[in-house]
């Protein structure tokens, strides 16, 4: 999916299509559909003062893969928001890739979940997040 496809999708005004925190962090999607999507950022550039991959970056990570997740399965009449993010961070990454794969857990009318596990380039597991998102009616021009 292209960028603007993506942006279009997500309702971004474009007035701040060029601010967004995903692009900051360098976030790249190759795969984006209902069962799954997936994205990853370079480790160079998100470190925290110790060298390591900020937990923060992978919380961005989360949260984007999620909500997007989410966004499809809400249906392009609906708007979905962040409600609930948890991050457990299972080890340090100091170079590379890390990408993560969000998956649905649970879609109903009011909410959608989705885990998303978050892996180095070696594929061992680095972070596991959850979010939930609330689902509304879209607003009028969105």
């Amino acid at each position: 999916m292209t960028e603007q496809a993506l942006e279009s999708f997500a309702g971004i005004d474009p007035a701040y299509a060029g601010q967004q925190l995903n692009d900051k962090l360098g976030l790249e999607i190759s795969e984006f559909g209902p069962e799954r999507v997936v994205g990853s950022i370079p480790v160079e550039g998100n470190l925290q003062p110790y060298g390591l991959l900020h937990g923060g970056a992978n919380a961005v990570v989360a949260e984007a893969l999620g909500s997007m997740v989410c966004a499809l399965n809400a249906g392009t009449d609906k708007a979905t928001m962040g409600l609930e993010l948890s991050c457990t961070h299972h080890r340090a990454v100091r170079s590379g890739r890390v990408t993560g794969v969000a998956t649905p857990v649970h879609v109903g009318r009011g909410t959608v979940t989705a885990e998303i596990v978050l892996t180095d380039d070696q594929g061992r597991r680095s972070c596991t997040a959850r979010l939930t998102c609330v689902v509304r009616e879209r607003p009028p021009g969105m």
